[in-house]
């Protein structure tokens, strides 16, 4: 970024300038002139983003009247990762949702699955509640065609999908999520085919970092069906030197809101985790480190199959990176990680000798550097990418040449797999005051099924018209690599193929977003066409049908989206207070659909309502309610045999709370009016779930 230069000094800052009698100008009794006044301008946008702007201007009659500059100064913006090269929110070329951590902490869900339902581009189809199992999909893809990031940290499991959110961290951990829609190939790599979502987590800034001391938070909160969730936090910031560190940890369980036949449990939850982070930060460089753990269990009830409603499974996830940065004209960032994944599902619950249980065992090991450099034509970004993706398990991969022993069973992985993909990527940024380029390539080769290397270019345009208008403009190409269990799964009425291609994605999008003081406004239209397309389908007309995984048919998406907010603090002058609305439209086009029947790439969100309120009501009460409305296509299944059409169905949900400066004492409310509806087949989903709890936060030292 080009950052202006400015004097560090205190400065009095005069926040409302007005026709009110006990204005501060019209209480002199004069015009008074002023000359250059920096001030921090809080923009009403997706995110909360704070700008150091210079602004000329005069107090005439009591109003001040601002002339601000043409080129945006970027200090201490948030800078998102839409590109390879941080930039700023205002200077990015394409559009990066941001939710930040006000948001966050205002929304009435129990995890980050949950939360993401109220970005209206993103699809969360849910199997269980409080995180249990999420499938998340970007713009009409599915669960395995997004890349999820922790800090900028590939986290993808390359066994499935259906289990990339178990995060380690809690949600009183998170900064800000930021979800980019469309291709990000470019940016990510593999498996982002029509999206990503990153996870960025809390850390104590060097700015902050006056004095020794010590942190701490804690949440207690209970509700329905058993509901128990508690979670504390501790950081520390040094005062002789530039490290933080911070440790937290939360528990959950939950007796489920329905039950099997034989009246067992059938949706419980139990789940536990712990999240570590550290960091070094001097003028000259940058060092960031996390570990964590995720582990836990959920009756699956009928998640996998009609038939059996005593399904079970339980995950465990370890997460360990290391990130630095090399500070200057130069900007070196290398970073190392290494994610394990174990995996036990059983089809009938706790009855191994009825039906044998799946175990699986995933190691990532990934080695990233990324480079980038200011310079008279712009900003450039370069570097390349090493991932290893292997896997155990007990049916999952070719015959291993030596069983390996599973922990705690009498036995062993009898298949495996092992690739690893390596790629380069190239990208340049031209920035001018009222003008962003963006444009690049990935290069990919990976050595499942010598797959040679191949290249995949992205352009990203915007301008800036006047004060508050901005128009943009993107073409990405970008891939998803098969997963394990795409590859591989041939039992319980599946045939995998393993010659599986990579699926191929092109995408053509445009919009145009406007900022005002108290409305923001953004429009866009996209066009995907995706080839080779991956998912499991049934022909009805076989003799003996079987569902199949296939490069099934090429898809053509093309979809708009439009939201508005109000910043009410602004227009109404009520603290704490704004009113947003979203709405996104698709229409999937499928070659030789025919009569077959597929578990996903039909299903899609043709519409999607999305409706917020947050509201200031007297001294520190809030309500925040929030609405939506979901009519997705295609057809499922019941336990009957029944063919039944998915219906469209409208949610709301509520939290009303009490903030003060220490605590938070809280009531949430989700489907609130007992809607009955289905996310995923034929699992019902719970109907209103009532929350309570207290939040605390206090300085230990």
């Amino acid at each position: 970024m080009y950052k202006a230069l400015f004097n560090q000094r205190k400065a009095l800052r005069f926040r409302y300038f007005s026709r009110k009698g006990y204005a501060l100008f019209a209480c002199l009794g004069r015009v008074v002139t002023i000359g250059v006044l920096s001030i921090a301008t809080l923009r009403a946008a997706a995110a909360t983003t704070t700008d150091t702007l210079s602004v000329v201007g005069a107090s005439v009659g009591g109003d001040f009247v601002a002339n601000i500059p043409d080129k945006e100064a970027t200090l201490d913006d948030v800078e998102v990762t839409g590109s390879r090269a941080p930039l700023a929110l205002g200077q990015a070329a394409r559009m990066v949702t941001v939710l930040s951590r006000e948001e966050i902490q205002a929304a009435p869900v129990q995890s980050i699955n949950d939360l993401l339902k109220y970005t209206v581009g993103v699809d969360v189809r849910q199997r269980g509640p409080i995180g249990a199992q999420t499938d998340v999909g970007i713009r009409g893809g599915t669960s395995e065609q997004i890349t999820i990031l922790l800090n900028g940290i590939n986290i993808c499991d390359p066994q499935t999908g259906h289990n990339a959110f178990d995060l380690p961290c809690d949600l009183s951990d998170i900064e800000r999520i930021e979800v980019l829609e469309g291709p990000a190939g470019r940016v990510y790599g593999t498996s982002s085919l029509m999206g990503a979502i990153n996870v960025v987590t809390r850390r104590n800034e060097k700015g902050e970092r006056r004095n020794e001391k010590w942190e701490g938070a804690a949440r207690l909160e209970g509700g329905s069906y058993g509901y128990l969730s508690t979670a504390g936090r501790i950081a520390l910031t040094s005062k002789l030197l530039p490290l933080t560190s911070q440790l937290s940890a939360s528990y959950t369980r939950s007796d489920g809101y329905q039950r099997a036949k034989s009246g067992a449990l059938n949706s419980d939850y139990s789940g536990g985790k712990v999240y570590y982070q550290g960091g070094y930060d001097t003028k000259d460089i940058r060092i960031d480190w996390h570990a964590g753990l995720s582990m836990k269990g959920f009756g699956s009830n009928t998640f996998y199959s009609a038939k059996f409603d005593e399904q079970y499974e339980k995950t465990t996830k370890i997460y360990t990176a290391i990130k630095g940065e090399a500070k200057g004209w130069f900007h070196l960032s290398p970073s190392v990680y290494w994610n394990r994944s174990h995996d036990r599902f059983e089809l009938i619950r706790g009855s191994e000798d009825k039906v044998p249980f799946n175990y699986h065992r995933t190691d990532v090991l990934g080695i990233n550097l990324n480079s980038y450099f200011d310079w008279q034509l712009g900003r450039t970004a370069v570097g390349a990418e090493f991932r290893n993706e292997d896997i155990v398990s007990g049916n999952l991969g070719e015959p291993l040449n030596k069983p390996i022993p599973i922990s705690g069973t009498d036995r062993d992985y009898l298949y495996g797999l092992n690739r690893s993909n390596l790629s380069f990527h190239l990208e340049h940024n031209i920035l001018l005051s009222r003008f962003t380029l963006s444009a690049g390539f990935l290069a990919i080769k990976n050595t499942w099924n010598q797959m040679p290397f191949t290249i995949y270019p992205g352009i990203d345009a915007s301008y800036r018209i006047g004060n508050n208008w901005k128009v943009y403009v993107s073409y990405n190409e970008s891939l998803r690599m098969p997963s394990f269990t795409e590859l591989y799964y041939s039992v319980g009425g599946h045939k995998a193929d393993k010659y599986l291609k990579p699926e191929e994605l092109r995408a053509v999008e445009g919009g145009v977003k406007y900022a005002g003081l108290w409305l923001t406004m953004k429009a866009s239209m996209f066009h995907h066409h995706c080839r080779n397309m991956i998912d499991w389908i049934l022909d009805p007309t076989e003799a003996e049908p079987i569902w199949k995984s296939v490069n099934y048919t090429k898809v053509n998406t093309l979809g708009v989206e439009a939201s508005a907010t109000l910043n009410l603090e602004q227009l109404l002058h009520i603290k704490r207070s704004s009113f947003n609305i979203q709405y996104c439209y698709m229409d999937q086009d499928k070659a030789g659909t025919g009569d077959i029947q597929t578990q996903s790439t039909l299903e899609y969100l043709r519409h999607k309502l999305v409706a917020q309120l947050q509201l200031h009501l007297i001294a520190g009460l809030d309500l925040g309610v929030k609405y939506r409305l979901q009519k997705r296509t295609g057809n499922y299944t019941t336990n009957a045999g029944e063919v039944k059409p998915y219906h469209t169905y409208n949610l709301v949900d509520a939290r009303l709370s009490w903030n003060a400066d220490t605590y938070s004492i809280y009531m949430e409310a989700n489907n609130l009016f007992n809607k009955k509806y289905v996310d995923y087949g034929n699992v019902q989903q719970p109907g209103t779930w009532l929350t309570a709890g207290v939040k605390y936060n206090i300085n230990l030292w």
